[in-house]
């Protein structure tokens, strides 16, 4: 009887150190994973879009969108050069940042080389972008500023564009962000025509509640919430990125369909993890849909 139970007792030790082992073990690769693995990952999400507001010159015309890279955390400049070739092969005839550039603007060293390999981008139609809170973040609003347009950016602040093409024009609008910035949509909507397709771009998501006329949002910040957990979600979410955090959304505009997207992002922030939150490029393909 005594040695019956002395073999229980070690039969259960040694399921429970086995058991241990196994979490300590799996904790250990997940946290692996997440620091030196996920984060070098890269998803090209290829979109393709339809509109009967898009005019007939732009059928097909592709967009090319990125954001959050936070270089000088946990990003490289060997990525973001990697990552720009990737960018320029597929041949984008629109290239729009969604903001978040420099991790530290005010401390980042290298600027120089960030303006060069920005440069190298090429795009037909242009090349946009708008603040992320970032970008503003130390002392960082004219830095980032000069950086963007010394690189061929225009910077979308509280304003808008005109896109032709062939005598046919689209709006193009971008939104300071709101932590640190100063939205407006007053300009904007002064500016855009109604009817006109219009693509709006905002570093922060959830401003899309208060954006009434457009057709296509695109945004990043949320980093798709960077650590994710099966039938949990996002960990954690920053401010204005707590409705919409990863991914496509549609939003009912009358009778016309508008498409939210919020863009995971290239870097990291805050920790140099990220889990079931793959670094993403987004390649959209604008088609002209006839009305039914």
């Amino acid at each position: 009887m005594t040695e019956e139970k002395e073999g229980r007792r070690t039969s259960f030790f040694k399921k429970m150190v086995y058991t241990l082992l196994s979490i300590g073990l799996a904790s250990l690769s997940g946290y692996s994973y997440a620091r030196y693995i996920e984060p070098v990952r890269l998803s090209i999400t290829e979109i393709p879009f339809y509109s009967n507001k898009l005019p007939s010159a732009f059928n097909g015309i592709k967009i090319a969108q990125f954001n959050d890279t936070h270089i000088g955390f946990n990003y490289s400049l060997t990525q973001f050069k990697k990552h720009l070739k990737i960018i320029q092969s597929y041949s984008p005839d629109l290239i729009i940042f969604t903001g978040d550039l420099l991790h530290q603007p005010n401390q980042y060293q290298d600027k120089s080389e960030v303006i060069s390999l920005l440069a190298s981008l090429e795009a037909p139609l242009g090349k946009f972008a708008v603040y992320g809170n970032h970008d503003h973040g130390g002392f960082g609003t004219t830095i980032y500023s000069a950086i963007m347009e010394e690189s061929g950016f225009t910077i979308l602040r509280n304003e808008s564009a005109v896109i032709s093409l062939e005598e046919e024009h689209i709006y193009l609008s971008g939104i300071d962000e709101p932590m640190l910035g100063n939205p407006s949509l007053t300009k904007i909507e002064q500016t855009v025509k109604a009817d006109a397709f219009h693509i709006f771009l905002t570093h922060a998501p959830d401003l899309a509640a208060q954006i009434q006329d457009y057709d296509l949002l695109l945004s990043g910040h949320s980093h798709g919430g960077q650590i994710r957990l099966p039938l949990i979600g996002p960990l954690v979410v920053p401010p204005y990125a707590e409705n919409f955090n990863s991914g496509q959304y549609e939003k009912d505009d009358g009778d016309q369909s508008a498409i939210i997207y919020v863009n995971r992002g290239l870097g990291t922030t805050r920790v140099p993890l990220r889990f079931m939150s793959v670094p993403e490029i987004t390649m959209f393909t604008l088609y002209t849909k006839k009305a039914d």
